[in-house]
């Protein structure tokens, strides 16, 4: 295992920014993109907030033999899968189909496109349901039309644990890379969550919120936190081993040091006094990148924007780090939670900030809350940068931590 997974190619979209460098400038400008839903009648939903990607349904710049084949979820990812093989400058067919692999999340795969068979179903009848119900929806969808369209056909796989899920994708492409399973893997995750159907279930958790004003629907580590705004968009990486990036004359944004992923106790299960499963995961990670916590220079927060859930991360940093000991973001409050996507577009802006030497703001909205001790960003930051963690937590009780450097580190 003598090699490091590196990242070479990088993509984003999401609220406010389409392309990686419209993306990086939206985040750094700090304003909300988040705003009323556009796509149906959402007057009987307690949602009135939600971040959307500008544009039809239909994803335009996708073949339209595979639009009719793929949920909105899939096609921003062939989308972003263009642009991080073209930034990585890797041409498949130059590899052995089984040297490249693609390891994707998702959290609740292609929710439209499913909504519209079933609807088709009762509607008018089984004759009206399209061939691809059958595939469309499903979480790994993502994965295998990355595979065939690109010919990769080595390690693949999808992870389903909501925003934890697009961290633990990236760590699987890892272990691929340092077990010499591929030399090249496509990873990260997309979501398009705003489908009626989808924010029915997304209702449930409790954890959306309800408010009407855009600059005040997600606040993070303010004391008026009251949910999440739920957003679509996300990143498509390329990890590489890094003598191939070598061989190739590339230089790597950073590389993937180090990961882990625990779980929290299930409702009710007796607690004991030790740390947190977060906790855990934090120290794990850093030990599994040979990091002390002193050499984080920052960390982006899973920032969940409900009361409980804000204290539980901070206590963590706070026990970690000390108080106020490391520079945290929530970009994610500019644009949404996008679940899987959202935690892959956390490892690009990671990588974008060790890369520019900045830390981009939380949204201007956010107003922090002292108690909880943290050294908040709200403006961009320009400060030396070696080493980034990133945080993600999903429902359900998954808890993923991912360490990534700039190779000077």
């Amino acid at each position: 295992m003598g090699t490091r997974a590196v990242v070479t190619g990088i993509s984003a979209i999401a609220p406010g920014g389409s392309g990686v460098p419209a993306f990086w400038r939206a985040v750094l400008e700090g304003r909300s993109n988040l705003g009323p839903i556009s796509r149906f009648d959402a007057t009987k939903f307690p949602v009135r907030v939600v971040g959307e990607v500008s544009g039809e349904e239909t994803v335009p710049e996708v073949d339209p033999r595979l639009a009719v084949q793929t949920d909105r979820w899939s096609q921003l990812a062939l989308l972003l899968a263009e642009e991080a093989l073209r930034d990585a400058a890797v041409r498949p067919e130059a590899f052995s189909p089984y040297e490249l692999g693609v390891i994707t999340a998702s959290s609740s795969g292609g929710n439209a496109f499913g909504q519209r068979e079933i609807q088709a179903l009762w509607s008018k009848g089984p004759r009206h349901v399209g061939p691809y119900q059958s595939i469309a929806w499903f979480y790994a969808a993502t994965t295998g039309q990355l595979s065939i369209r690109h010919g990769m056909k080595g390690p693949c796989g999808v992870a389903v644990a909501e925003q934890a899920g697009g961290l633990d994708a990236v760590a699987q492409a890892r272990r691929a890379l340092l077990q010499r399973d591929a030399k090249v893997v496509l990873t990260g995750g997309t979501e398009a969550p705003l489908s009626p159907y989808a924010l029915v279930c997304q209702t449930t958790s409790r954890r959306l919120s309800t408010s009407a004003d855009p600059e005040r629907a997600y606040l993070p580590f303010d004391a008026a936190a009251c949910g999440h705004v739920p957003g679509e968009g996300g990143a498509i990486l390329v990890l590489e081993a890094e003598e191939s990036a070598r061989d190739r004359g590339v230089r790597p944004y950073g590389e993937v040091a180090g990961h882990a992923a625990t779980f929290d106790p299930a409702p009710g299960a007796a607690v004991g006094t030790g740390p947190t499963s977060l906790h855990r995961a934090v120290e794990l990670a850093l030990a599994d990148a040979r990091v002390r916590p002193e050499e984080v220079d920052v960390v982006f927060a899973d920032a969940a924007g409900t009361p409980e859930l804000d204290r539980a991360e901070a206590a963590c940093l706070v026990e970690v780090f000390g108080p106020r000991g490391v520079p945290v973001t929530a970009p994610k409050a500019q644009y949404g939670r996008l679940y899987a996507g959202g935690a892959s577009l956390d490892v690009v802006t990671a990588l974008l900030a060790l890369r520019e030497q900045v830390i981009p703001p939380t949204g201007s909205g956010v107003i922090p809350d002292p108690g909880y001790r943290l050294d908040l960003v709200d403006q961009p930051r320009e400060t030396p940068l070696d080493t980034a963690l990133v945080l993600a937590r999903g429902y359900g009780g998954f808890n993923s931590a991912l360490v990534v450097r700039s190779l000077t580190a």
